[in-house]
């Protein structure tokens, strides 16, 4: 890095890149299983559809996509850490995120898992960003991958309309605080007194060390709701004005508010508790629904690809998710080439 660069050592992103699965379920055909329509269904999430994966498909697959973009985009062969971000693991045990750098090509290279739900892409740049203000890494590919249809009951009404599959990432390199892009003031925060409110019961080892088989419900995703939207608009709001406070800005100087893609009652509820007009909040979430770990690049991606985002507008980035997990940070939208479009690259390869 230029030794005149304004400032201390920060993460500056530098390469993004987002994919989801090409199936796409529309509301009317989760309508034809559940009791809703779509009417119902878009009222009180804003999603139109979502995408899911084909079986025998898992999230390494969407993060090896995402990620092979990211790199291309970025005009990066190599990074020194691959961190990827999920609530669906390909396996309890290993972290997938060794199998994704290897399959692209980057074997040998520090590679690990992040948990932190709905937040991880959140918790996931702050990681990234302490191993390359510490030195230990120059580039790090961070992704966020998530296949909540693996998870969710089919049949569950309230949950099944709400989450989609899909995968964003970014590159980081070493730059300064100045440089457009580089990432900074983390709020970040956790409650584990709240861990019932967004859950699987089954799979760890609580409950394998009880002994006997977990019932089906407990194997499925269990969220309860309106106490999570509560939770969920409060934390989210106070980690993005921390956040704010730590860079000595106001709300009005933020030009987009970039939220986890949670359902659009709680993003718009979050930007009107921060006093932010709502057409200042990025969201896609209509045509992919609730990616968990993947939302916020996604998002940002749709947005890049709709030139919505011009170098120099500042960006505030906030998410919340189970744990209780939430937090926030900024970004400068750095000057980045167009995403080069591959037809070949459909992200459907498997592991051997």
């Amino acid at each position: 890095m230029p030794d005149n660069a304004p400032g201390p050592p920060a993460a500056v992103l530098c390469g993004l890149a987002g994919w989801v699965p090409p199936r796409v379920v529309t509301n009317d055909e989760l309508a034809e299983r559940l009791d809703t329509d779509d009417a119902w269904i878009r009222t009180r999430t804003g999603i139109r559809s979502r995408h899911v994966i084909e079986p025998g498909q898992a999230t390494s697959d969407l993060a090896v996509a995402a990620g092979r973009r990211a790199l291309r985009h970025a005009g990066a062969g190599s990074v020194d850490a691959v961190i990827v971000t999920t609530t669906t693991p390909d396996r309890p045990c290993p972290a997938t995120a060794p199998a994704v750098a290897a399959r692209l090509g980057l074997a040998g290279t520090a590679a690990f898992d992040v948990g932190a739900v709905c937040t991880g892409f959140v918790y996931g740049l702050a990681t990234a960003a302490g191993l390359i203000t510490s030195g230990v890494a120059e580039r790090v590919l961070l992704i966020g991958a998530d296949t909540y249809s693996t998870i969710v009951d089919p049949l569950d009404r309230a949950n099944a309309i709400i989450f989609g599959d899909g995968a964003g990432a970014v590159v980081l390199r070493a730059g300064r605080a100045g440089d457009p892009g580089a990432v900074g003031h983390f709020a970040l925060g956790s409650d584990g007194a709240h861990e019932d409110l967004i859950t699987v019961t089954a799979g760890g080892s609580r409950q394998r060390s009880a002994g006997g088989e977990a019932p089906l419900r407990d194997r499925h995703f269990a969220m309860r709701g309106n106490e999570v939207y509560r939770h969920a608009v409060t934390r989210m709001a106070e980690s993005a004005r921390a956040s704010l406070a730590m860079a000595g800005r106001q709300t009005d100087e933020v030009d987009h508010f970039v939220p986890h893609q949670a359902n659009l009652r709680i993003l718009h509820s979050v930007a009107d508790d921060l006093g932010l007009p709502r057409d200042r909040c990025v969201a896609n979430l209509g045509s992919v629904g609730n990616t968990g770990a993947a939302s916020i690049p996604l998002a940002l991606a749709d947005a890049v690809a709709r030139q919505r985002l011009r170098p120099g507008d500042r960006l505030l980035l906030t998410a919340f998710g189970g744990g209780l997990t939430w937090g926030s940070c900024l970004l400068t939208w750095p000057e980045l080439p167009p995403v080069p479009a591959d037809p070949h690259d459909r992200g459907d390869e498997t592991a051997s």
